[in-house]
């Protein structure tokens, strides 16, 4: 049983920052990847941004080199650093993990959603 909590989104300006926050508990055996998707009525889901266990890092084209994924050692905490933000970027982005637990049975958990909004 594993739950995520995001938190760090806002109402920001054209041109403004932002930094996402996902803190994970639980008991989890291995991570795989952990990643932000943004969904926003009337688009697709889109992957933004994911880290994996081993460290390496993907990014939509729409967001390189203005969105940032890291994490902490232990992969329990995973953050998306956001500038030069821009009215696009509005969404509600989800944090995600993709997990196995002891059984080596693959799990996927989602955090429930912050909004961002980039608003002039």
């Amino acid at each position: 049983q594993v739950q995520l909590v995001e938190s760090g989104g806002g109402l920001v300006q054209p041109g403004g920052s932002l930094r996402l926050s996902c803190v994970a508990s639980g008991t989890i055996f291995r991570i795989n990847d952990m990643g932000w998707y943004r969904q926003t009525p009337g688009r697709d889901r889109e992957l933004v941004a994911v880290i994996t266990g081993g460290g390496s890092t993907n990014y939509a084209d729409s967001v390189k080199g203005r969105f940032a994924i890291s994490g902490d050692n232990a992969m329990m905490s995973v953050y998306l650093e956001m500038s030069s933000l821009k009215p696009e970027d509005t969404a509600v982005y989800f944090c995600y993990m993709d997990s196995r637990d002891s059984g080596w049975t693959r799990d996927v958990y989602w955090g429930q959603g912050t909004q961002v909004t980039v608003s002039s």
